[in-house]
């Protein structure tokens, strides 16, 4: 197990997998390797393979919220629904550690439980309000529910704690642009796009939102910037978006406020932890 997790850490997944392969050949129902191997297949692409090691790791009845909390996130990414009951299950047994009840906030939270997910995510802020990962859960839930302010203020909070959460600004620039306040949206835009280079999308936004906003030259750089990142993405997109900054700032954000902002945002929000 020592050898594995060594080869894990210095990024030797295939290597660290033929080890744990080996160890689960005398013990095939230890949880713990099977989750450990799960996670590992999970870096090598190997999904299905994962999903398995995982369901056979809960199938021996586990007790270690550690262990149900690991294995249930990576469930639900799949939409397996033996994620639930893992998940409810760690927090029920480890009321107290902040990991299992914002974890089961999250996926609650996509599941479009959001009263309950709220719960869950409060409970853990309380435990360790310093968490940015749990201001921006509580804020994707927030948004979910509808309660822009709300989310606006805890993506606020989230990215005081961790400035680099290029994800996380563009959902703050997303949630000020849904409230109207296109100042704020462009600064979040712009920065967000700016951390992830090879985020297409997130370039786009933000030369939308800068066009609107007056920032023409800094608009086109992000429009070029998106062009760079555009492989494997929706080039269309790229030609649509500079169609509408060459008609008019006015054109710029109506598509960005009516159109693309809007189901952006929906997509962002529902992306798991």
């Amino acid at each position: 197990m020592q050898a594995a997790f060594q080869c894990a850490e210095d990024g030797e997944w295939a290597k660290a997998a033929e080890l744990l392969r080996e160890a689960l050949l005398e013990d095939p129902d230890d949880p713990y390797l099977l989750n450990w191997l799960g996670l590992v297949e999970l870096e090598l692409g190997l999904e299905g393979l994962a999903r398995e090691r995982f369901k056979r790791a809960l199938d021996a009845r586990p007790d270690d919220p550690v262990l149900l909390t690991t294995a249930g996130t990576a469930l639900a990414a799949v939409d397996d629904p033996s994620a639930e009951p893992a998940l409810r299950t760690a927090t029920l047994l480890a009321p107290h550690m902040p990991e299992t009840r914002w974890r089961y906030g999250a996926y609650l939270s996509r599941e479009g439980l959001l009263d309950q997910a709220l719960e869950e995510l409060d409970a853990a802020a309380e435990l360790d309000p310093s968490d940015p990962v749990i201001q921006m859960e509580r804020g994707v839930a927030q948004a979910l529910s509808g309660d822009l302010s709300s989310a606006r203020l805890s993506f606020d909070l989230s990215l005081s704690l961790d400035r680099g959460n290029g994800w996380g600004l563009i959902l703050l620039g997303l949630t000020a642009l849904e409230a109207g306040d296109l100042e704020a949206s462009v600064g979040a835009l712009d920065e967000g796009a700016r951390i992830l280079p090879n985020d297409a999308e997130a370039q786009v936004l933000a030369a939308l939102a800068l066009h609107a906003g007056g920032w023409e030259d800094r608009a086109y750089e992000m429009l070029e910037r998106a062009r760079i990142a555009v492989e494997g993405f929706d080039s269309g997109l790229v030609d649509h978006a500079e169609s509408e900054m060459e008609s008019s700032s006015g054109a710029s954000l109506e598509f960005l406020k009516e159109s693309l902002g809007p189901s952006v945002f929906r997509e962002r929000l529902m992306v798991r932890p």
